[in-house]
């Protein structure tokens, strides 16, 4: 005799992952919203595992000052990804609505509109406030694309200051964009995001001011002990430099100790505490883990430094 006394909610759950797994874009919109709100752990590390075979999509952030063209360039990106038939997944990370706590630009309405196309999925993400310019739990939306099978994720970050450098321990590769008449704006890019940058695009390339700013660029990056980043101009309105970037986007790019999207345990444990007791980031804990992936200090002095800080909240 069969039991029936098994709750609803397990063969839905069933369900989902079943249906996640033979690529239901219903299903895959549904396991978003659960890992954007940190719920059904279980039930999305089992959809994750279910897809596991297929998760080796790669992971593009698209960062840079507001106005710079992110959203346009990433068009830009999908309709050449697309033209390869590549498989691409958007996540746009927007300013957070203090009145209605949803995403405040939608960046997703200056990409294209491809509803019919099944290899294109955007989905714009409320950023709050101190979390890096990423939205919360990004990291396993971005495991849940993966194991649904997108060649390309592109990520795109708010890049509202020098502090909005989260993204870096989440991407293979960082684009910074930057723009001709930017002004003294490129010294707070060269304090933050300058620093992480895999790639550095000086976008609008078709408006005069395009070469002064890319010297600007390249003067900052042959300072002592700063490593190489390949530069290219782009114009998404004229379409020049798109060829140029999406091959250095296949490229892995020079991190020292720190590839990909590899992040210490004791940056998870730090999100954890500071969930748990509503602490916010720590700006020393986030320092220190930017001094361990460039190779300031080593592994066992990290640790230590690291507990140390952990142990002093209270």
């Amino acid at each position: 005799m069969r039991d029936h006394s098994a709750p609803s909610s397990v063969c839905n759950a069933g369900s989902l992952v079943g249906r996640f797994q033979q690529r239901d874009r219903r299903a895959l919109a549904r396991l978003l919203t659960l890992a954007a709100h940190g719920e059904d752990q279980s039930l999305l590390r089992a959809a994750i595992a279910a897809g596991e075979a297929e998760s080796s999509g790669r992971v593009i952030a698209i960062t840079g000052s507001a106005g710079v063209g992110k959203s346009s360039l990433i068009g830009k990106l999908i309709e050449h990804f697309r033209s390869k038939d590549e498989s691409v997944a958007v996540l746009a990370c927007d300013p957070q609505s203090p009145l209605t706590g949803g995403a405040l630009l939608g960046d997703r309405f200056r990409m294209p509109s491809r509803p019919e196309d099944s290899g294109v999925f955007i989905r714009s993400l409320a950023t709050a406030s101190g979390h890096g310019a990423v939205a919360e739990h990004l990291e396993q939306m971005i495991d849940v694309l993966k194991a649904f099978g997108f060649a390309w994720i592109l990520v795109e970050t708010v890049g509202a200051g020098q502090g909005d450098t989260a993204v870096h321990g989440l991407a293979d590769v960082v684009v910074l964009l930057l723009q001709p008449e930017a002004g003294d704006d490129i010294q707070w890019e060269k304090a933050g995001l300058l620093e992480i940058a895999d790639v550095v695009v000086i976008h609008k390339a078709d408006l005069p001011g395009a070469e002064r700013v890319e010297a600007q660029v390249r003067a900052m990056l042959n300072l002592p002990g700063v490593r190489e980043v390949p530069i290219v101009r782009v114009s998404a309105a004229k379409g020049t430099g798109l060829q140029e970037l999406a091959a250095l986007l296949i490229q892995p790019p020079s991190r020292g100790r720190k590839g990909g999207r590899a992040r210490s345990l004791l940056q998870l444990a730090e999100q954890e505490l500071r969930l748990r007791f509503e602490r916010p980031p720590s700006p020393q804990l986030a320092e220190l883990q930017e001094c361990w992936s460039r190779g300031e200090v080593t592994d066992a002095e990290a640790a230590r430094a690291a507990l140390q800080l952990l142990a002093s909240w209270k």
